[in-house]
């Protein structure tokens, strides 16, 4: 079972970490609203040090309203960003009106 389904909300942890982390600094502490899960798969920043032996992580696809990233530009309200994000990249919070 997953920890998150379709239609959640989500906010994206800025965890600290170096290094190959595949999570860009833009997308950190920003609210979004997971849109599939893509399965599960070995952690890419093990891999990127040659751990070949780590857990498997589960990985979603997550949806970000590019008007809230982007505020002081003309981004049409309807424009998604739409990104995959490793499970512990994530934490739920409450349903919000600043979710996509």
């Amino acid at each position: 079972m997953t920890r998150f389904s379709s239609g959640d909300t989500v906010q994206v942890m800025a965890l600290g970490k170096t290094g190959h982390v595949r999570i860009p600094h833009y997308i950190r502490h920003q609210i979004g609203r997971i849109v599939d899960y893509c399965g599960t798969y070995l952690n890419p920043e093990d891999l990127a040090v040659g751990n070949t032996s780590g857990r498997a992580v589960d990985l979603y696809r997550v949806a970000f309203s590019q008007a809230r990233l982007w505020p002081n530009e003309p981004v049409p309200q309807q424009d998604m960003l739409v990104i995959e994000i490793y499970d512990h990249w994530l934490t739920h919070v409450e349903e919000t009106t600043d979710a996509p």
